[in-house]
Order: structure tokens, then C-alpha cells, then sequence
């Protein structure tokens, strides 16, 4: 295994890498000569693995807390002291009922809920920490991906998605100014309906509710997230961009 050298191009650690938004963002820094860093529980695409910026894929589940400090652990050992720059906090879950049906504070375990927090609260909580020394020495920025249902109630989204990603939302201004100390920025992006392998014929009633006429692009959101990470946005944190196309404003 061979460890980060302090002078290669700039490097990012996205989570939920595998498919859909994380994937999409992993090819769009990619492209852009970033080196690649990426977790998630599914192993990464061929096409991935043959990216000669695609540097290491860590198998985890953040949801786990031994599996995710673990993965904190050697995620530092590997960078070896190198900066990072940039943190994508892209992993979440939205659980479903068997019948594919909304799961909302009444029905479902309440254990339930704890799994979705591990995952989509407490992860990207305990990655900013764990890889905090790093990221300042690369004077780099954390996005967290949040949701257009964290700010209100969605017919598809569950309780606790939606909580949770409001929760990440007040966090990342949190985070903001702690990590501001650190000259780290800590901003969000929040998607609204993207088409993905994940999105079901049902989301398309949706579309009139859109200014933009249209669903959103795992481009749409990968270019925000790029933007936010890069020098463009230097004097950007605290803040939260929607990518719903104006769905957020019904």
C-alpha cells in the first residue's frame, strides 16, 4: 500500500461513494485532477477502480460506531500525516416499509430511527472530528449533503430522514463556526428530487412542483458540491444551497 505524499494534487474523502450523487462527485473531482478517496459498505465500480485518481476505497459501515471509528483510524494512517481537503459527508439512508410506503413517527421501530441517525447524523459528526487535524492542515472544507426534507414535510421521505437531515442542517452551522477556528469551511448542499437508480415512478408527480419543470441531475449537485469545496467559494461557510430547481420555495 502505498501512502499519500504531501505534494500530490489536492485530495477528497467522500462517503457513499458506490452509486448515485456520491458516485457522480467522485468522477466530477476526478475529472478535475482531485485524488480520491472513498467509503462506503458496497465495493467501489470497475470503471472506478480503474481511475488512476481513484487513490483508495475503504470498505465501512458507518452506521456501525466500531466500523466507523475504524475506518477513521485507518483513513489517518493511510493520508500519513498529508492534508485533506475536502470531506463529502454524502452517505444517508431513507428507510422504507415492505410495501415501499412512507415510514412516519406512528409506524416503524423506534430502533429504526436510531440506525438512520447513526448513519445520517452522527457519521458526518464523527468523520469532521476524526479527520479535523487534517483538514486544517489542508485549509480544506466539509459539505454535508443534506435535503429538501429537512425543511419540510416530503410524501416519500420518512420521519426520520427528514429529521435527520434537519438536524444535519444545524450542524453544519455549528460546525461552521468551530471549524472556522481551524480555517476549515463547513458548508451543505441540499437535493431535492435527482435522478438516480434510487428515485421511483412515483417522484414524477412531483415535477409540477418544480419551477425548473424538471428533475435535478447527479451533475446538478455534484458541480454545487465541487464549487463549495474549491477556491471560488473561499469565503463561503455556514451556508446551505438547495438543488431542487425552486422546489423548496412551495
Amino acid at each position: 500500500m502505498t501512502e499519500v505524499s504531501t505534494d500530490t494534487p489536492k485530495i477528497v474523502l467522500l462517503t457513499g461513494a458506490s452509486r448515485g450523487i456520491g458516485h457522480a462527485t467522485v468522477r466530477y473531482f476526478s475529472a478535475r485532477g482531485w485524488r480520491i478517496l472513498s467509503a462506503s459498505r458496497e465495493e467501489v465500480p470497475d470503471t472506478c477502480e480503474r481511475d488512476p485518481n481513484w487513490t483508495r476505497h475503504f470498505a465501512v459501515h458507518l452506521a456501525d460506531p466500531v466500523s466507523r471509528d475504524r475506518f477513521v483510524a485507518e483513513a489517518n494512517e493511510f493520508l500519513a500525516g498529508a492534508p485533506l481537503h475536502a470531506l463529502v459527508n454524502n452517505a444517508g439512508v431513507s428507510p422504507k416499509t415492505p410495501f415501499k410506503e412512507r415510514l412516519g413517527c406512528l409506524n416503524g421501530p423506534i430502533a429504526g430511527w436510531h440506525d438512520v441517525f447513526q448513519l445520517n447524523f452522527f457519521a458526518p459528526l464523527v468523520l469532521a472530528r476524526g479527520f479535523a487535524m487534517a483538514l486544517a492542515k489542508g485549509k480544506g472544507a466539509i459539505v454535508n449533503v443534506t435535503s429538501i426534507a429537512g425543511h419540510s414535510v416530503h410524501p416519500f421521505a420518512g420521519s426520520a430522514y427528514s429529521t435527520s437531515k434537519a438536524a444535519l442542517s444545524a450542524l453544519t452551522r455549528e460546525m461552521a463556526v468551530e471549524f472556522g477556528q481551524l480555517g476549515v469551511r463547513v458548508n451543505a448542499v441540499a437535493p431535492g428530487e435527482i435522478e438516480t437508480a434510487m428515485l421511483t415512478p412515483e417522484y414524477d408527480v412531483l415535477i409540477p412542483r418544480i419551477p425548473l419543470q424538471r428533475l435535478g441531475t447527479t451533475t446538478d449537485v455534484a458541480s454545487t458540491i465541487f464549487y463549495l469545496c474549491g477556491e471560488q467559494a473561499a469565503y463561503v461557510t455556514g451556508t446551505e444551497i438547495f438543488i431542487t430547481g425552486g422546489q423548496h420555495l412551495y
